[in-house]
């Protein structure tokens, strides 16, 4: 997308591991890619379903038990 700003996940380690880049700067659109393939594929989300996934994220909801 023309336009996207993107930015490292800080949950996102310095090692190279399993990161994830965030573009939420355009209008309606939240876009999510892998930093270690960029041309891999771009996922999109609508502002309110980011934001319930990123409270759950918080919240522990995805923590393995």
């Amino acid at each position: 997308m023309t336009g996207a700003h993107w930015r490292k996940s800080t949950r996102s380690g310095s090692n190279g591991g399993n990161c994830v880049e965030v573009a939420d700067n355009l209008s309606g659109v939240v876009l999510v890619r892998d930093t270690k393939d960029r041309d891999g594929g771009t996922l999109t989300f609508g502002p309110t379903a980011w934001a319930g996934f990123v409270a759950s994220a918080k919240s522990g909801a995805f923590e393995l038990r």
